[in-house]
């Protein structure tokens, strides 16, 4: 058997399928074991206006919400403690707009800040009746805010890029939301990112997710043989597991494994490869 681990979740191949083989690597999930793609040429037959024309709408496949929960869980790991930040806006805004500001936001943060790494994720309001449908940003980050600081900076980006509000002299204090986040409790932040991320399935004219570049180059899984996904059973930490009986599907077991003090140094591999990830300069 091969079993890929990742927080949580354990997954065994049969070994005569392809997906069975023995990895390369015993670690995988990190940017750092991407293939650089060769970048797109536009030919003369074909104008910049063809290529916006192409564009669709993006939204989060099944996919990509594990990828960010991996990686979200991942960052959590290598962190003592964890901001969790809303942004919103004083009145309505396009896709573009709205992801045009985060770019800045996100860029003049870096320049004043040491090691800024983040997360974010884009959602559509729906509680808020006058901007139905509006995006706005929720982002897990690695630092402390000035929370007045940054908040008069998020409205004055606003308004210095058209954005007025819909009554004179509003500013909401909700637009910039900070929550502090404690990382021993994985169960709390992985409710976080369920809560934002799981049930987004709205469709954008931008960006759906992004993150800096030491997220993405942690690793979110590993892959052993059977004897490690043992010591969960002997903890009693499985909490679900289901059976493939299917002999032409590749996954014939997946257990879903408790997070807790006691099965979490199991996992002390990955642990040690992300530290040395998101602390080299």
């Amino acid at each position: 058997m091969i079993v890929k681990n990742t927080y949580g979740i354990s997954v065994a191949f049969a070994e005569n399928h392809p997906y069975g083989v023995t990895p390369k690597s015993e670690f995988t999930g990190s940017a750092l074991q991407r293939k650089k793609q060769p970048k797109k040429t536009i030919t003369k037959k074909q104008s910049k206006t063809d290529v916006v024309k192409e564009k669709k709408l993006r939204s989060m496949s099944k996919r990509t919400k594990q990828k960010i929960r991996k990686k979200i869980t991942c960052f959590a790991r290598t962190q003592n403690k964890l901001s969790f930040v809303t942004l919103t806006f004083l009145n309505k805004v396009t896709d573009q707009q709205a992801i045009n500001l985060l770019r800045k936001f996100i860029d003049n943060v870096k320049k004043r800040s040491n090691d800024f790494q983040y997360v974010w994720v884009v959602e559509r309001q729906t509680k808020n009746n006058e901007f139905k449908g509006n995006p706005h940003f929720h982002m897990i980050t690695n630092k402390f805010w000035k929370i007045k600081k940054w908040w008069e900076y998020w409205i004055n980006l606003q308004l210095k890029n058209g954005i007025e509000p819909r009554e004179k002299d509003f500013k909401p204090s909700s637009a910039f939301d900070v929550k502090q986040l404690n990382t021993n409790n994985i169960r709390r932040i992985t409710s976080y990112v369920t809560k934002y991320v799981t049930k987004n399935n709205a469709k954008f004219k931008c960006q759906v997710w992004n993150c800096s570049k030491k997220v993405s180059q942690l690793y979110t899984d590993f892959y052993t043989k059977e004897e490690f996904t043992d010591q969960f059973k002997r903890l009693d930490a499985v909490s679900k597991e289901y059976i493939d009986t299917n002999p032409e599907s590749p996954v014939i077991n997946v257990k879903m494994i408790d997070l807790n003090r006691q099965t979490l140094p199991l996992y002390k591999r990955l642990d040690n490869i992300n530290n040395n990830v998101i602390n080299k300069i």
